[in-house]
């Protein structure tokens, strides 16, 4: 049971994620709702009432202990959170209560209360304290006395005094860090004030294990450099742990929220004493973790993100699927990383339907406006502007001529933006190390994306713009995509395809980079992007990509559409550029700069949010990278319970799963989940 060290800077209550209402607060459900899910899963009738037994609250409604052999006594002590009255059941009233303290900004630390508090009076006395404490698999694991002058400083020396819940709090956030204490003294038996790096590790793995991620984990051994351990490095090196999120806003705070800056100890540590009472050996010891990982001798906010412990609020998040391909990085083979680009560019395919479809229309007004001539070959001009152009193309053609094209544009669209996407991932996963990937990296793998979509972007281009500029002509023959395909031939397909190169890599180049360092500036304090902050990076990086590439846009737009009678005709991009110039002046080439750019931006916008939620959604761990400030929870600490979200599991029950994970994530206290001895292996799975 452990609580985060209160330090100077530090934040009272963790942040929960997009289920609040208010800065803290998880919005209520409905009694009629509540009630309708109380006598679905009620089973006990008494008196005429229908009530909740302890399986039918804690197995059937949460969804815990599923196993046929559960530990019966882990059931019977959750099930009393619930149950106040104590008498086995839980009525209406009191499931309706306990969804009200779940709504609370203090509801784990009640919650942990209610667990402690086995009589019901408000209070917890010495005898639940330890009722309860030796039936966890911390007990199990390092059985030492309860006894001792600690104790007696809360409960008194007669181990009369019951402590209240504010009381509690503290009592909590203290009892773990004794324990810890008292691990290492039972070590140390000659009181030297060192342990063996063996010993150490048997500490945190024991009672420690809620703070410790894979990476830390599995280096335990090699951060101590194989030296015994001193009671001064022991002590630091579990504050480090609990402080970690103190950590990264003294990170943030030394590089102004830059999120992918490498930083050196001296500067860690400059930051650290103007915001907190982190000490110097603590940031030794957390450069020591950072140097075990990648050995680089700075830290960026990603080495945070690995060695800190995983917040219960994360679990919040809903996901419609989720698969774990591998089992670690290591396991990554060929056919993974090519199941992974298959699963990047069937993502990728949705997105860019749903962006492309999205602005359309503004997309077929930039076409016309750029395909309009000016001069005295041409004649009078059709759109006195963009939205001239729009209002025309309703009046004579209908709303469905706003979409004239769309079916080709979607055809092609699917691939164009799936290979762009999977191509960026790929090379950003290949350049990057440890998540962070340099300015060059990420210009080139934006670069690579966008000439690698010409192959689908050139016909759908080519037969997308015949299609749109072919409702000009009043009382013209219909013309159809299949016709123009045949028409064109395969090389006719990539006609103006050097004019579609210039325009997409460039495009790409300048995209992808703003992109990922707008999306940064956009995260909150947990380096998580919002829905909207996505749509809105997305938005923003197209503004300068669009519009910059205009002219080439406009070059290659005029070499793809047929010239009618008196109109230029041109040879290539240079000969397009000149006669563009001559003929019409500079600011042709910028024709429909407006229209690009509010047909890019959003459509950019749109692709990029659909893709990133899609990963959410439908979540596949394949061992490699995944998208920054994406991630709605980190890698666990710790073997997750296991359940289902339940559809039931409305308004403050929305956190009650979170929340039990969250007593062992956050306080170290697990229940046996089997009805085996919780001395075995089996039983020391948490709950």
């Amino acid at each position: 049971m452990l609580a985060s060290t209160s330090r100077e800077g530090a934040t009272a209550a963790p942040k929960l994620p997009s289920a609040i209402e208010g800065p803290t607060h998880i919005k209520r459900a409905s009694t009629e709702k509540l009630r309708e899910v109380f006598l679905k899963y009620a089973s006990h009738k008494k008196d005429g009432k229908l009530y909740m037994t302890g399986d039918d609250f804690v197995r059937g409604f949460l969804g815990l202990f599923p196993e046929t052999a559960y530990n019966e006594e882990s059931v019977k002590l959750l099930a009393g959170i619930a149950d106040t009255s104590k008498d086995g059941l839980i009525s209406f009233a009191e499931f309706q209560a306990f969804e009200g303290l779940l709504c609370t900004p203090d509801a784990l630390y009640k919650t942990a209360f209610q667990l402690f508090d086995t009589q019901g009076n408000g209070t917890v006395a010495y005898a639940d304290f330890v009722n309860v404490i030796k039936k966890t698999t911390l007990y199990a694991k390092l059985p030492l006395k309860l006894d001792g002058s600690f104790m007696e400083r809360y409960f008194g020396r007669d181990k009369k005094r019951a402590i209240n819940y504010a009381e509690f709090s503290q009592f909590l956030h203290d009892f773990h860090e004794e324990y810890a204490m008292e691990a290492f003294h039972s070590k140390d038996p000659t009181g030297s004030g060192y342990i063996s790096t063996l010993d150490f590790k048997d500490i945190m793995v024991k009672v420690k294990k809620h703070l410790l991620t894979p990476e830390v984990k599995d280096n335990l051994i090699a951060i101590t450099e194989g030296k015994k351990v001193s009671y001064p490095y022991f002590m630091a090196f579990n504050s480090l742990l609990n402080n970690m999120e103190l950590i990264k806003r003294i990170y943030l705070n030394a590089t102004n929220g830059n999120r992918i800056q490498h930083i050196t100890k001296d500067e860690l540590l400059h930051s650290a004493q103007i915001m907190s009472q982190i000490t110097p050996l603590e940031i030794d010891i957390l450069f020591q973790m950072a140097g075990v990982i990648h050995q680089t001798g700075r830290i960026v906010y990603s080495d945070l993100s690995n060695i800190a412990p995983e917040h219960y609020a994360k679990h919040m998040t809903h996901r419609l699927a989720e698969i774990k391909a591998v089992s670690s990085p290591d396991d990554r083979s060929i056919f993974i990383q090519i199941l992974e680009s298959v699963y990047r560019f069937t993502l990728g395919s949705i997105a860019g339907a749903a962006g492309a479809t999205a602005v359309y229309p503004i997309d077929l007004v930039k076409t016309r406006m750029q395909n309009q001539r000016s001069g005295s070959l041409v004649g009078e001009v059709a759109y006195r502007n963009s939205w001239d152009c729009f209002k025309k193309v309703i009046r004579h053609e209908g709303v469905l001529g706003l979409y004239r094209g769309l079916v080709p544009q979607l055809v092609g669209v699917a691939p164009e933006k799936a290979i762009k996407l999977t191509v960026n991932d790929f090379v950003r996963d290949k350049i990057g190390t440890n998540g962070v990937i340099p300015l060059y990296g990420e210009i080139l793998a934006g670069a690579c994306a966008g000439a690698s979509q010409v192959i689908f972007t050139n016909p759908m281009e080519i037969v997308k713009i015949r299609l749109q500029v072919a409702g000009e002509i009043a009382g013209a023959a219909k013309v159809r995509a299949w016709s123009v395909v045949k028409e064109l031939g395969l090389f006719g397909l990539y006609k103006g395809a050097r004019a579609c190169l210039l325009r997409d890599l460039p495009f790409s180049a300048i995209y992808f980079p703003v992109y990922a360092h707008t999306k940064q500036m956009f995260t909150d304090e947990d380096g998580y992007n919002s829905p909207i902050s996505l749509l809105l990076s997305g938005a923003i990086a197209g503004v300068p990509a669009a519009a910059l590439m205009t002219p080439a846009d406009v070059i290659k737009t005029r070499l793809q559409v047929v010239a009618r009678t008196g109109q230029t005709t041109y040879t290539g991009i240079l000969d397009a550029a000149r006669k563009i110039i001559q003929e019409e002046g500079h600011r042709a080439l910028w024709k429909g700069t407006a229209a690009r750019v509010c047909r890019s931006s959003p459509q950019f916008g749109v692709t990029l949010l659909t893709y990133e939620l899609l990963q959410r959604l439908f979540f596949v761990d394949f061992g490699g990278s995944r998208p920054v400030g994406s991630e709605v929870k980190k890698v666990k600490t710790v073997e997750p319970t296991v359940f289902k979200q339940n559809a039931d599991h409305i308004g403050g029950y929305q956190a009650a799963v979170p929340i039990v994970n969250g007593i062992e994530t956050k306080f170290g206290l697990s229940l046996p989940r089997f009805a085996s001895s919780i001395g075995t292996s089996a039983s020391s799975a948490k709950t």
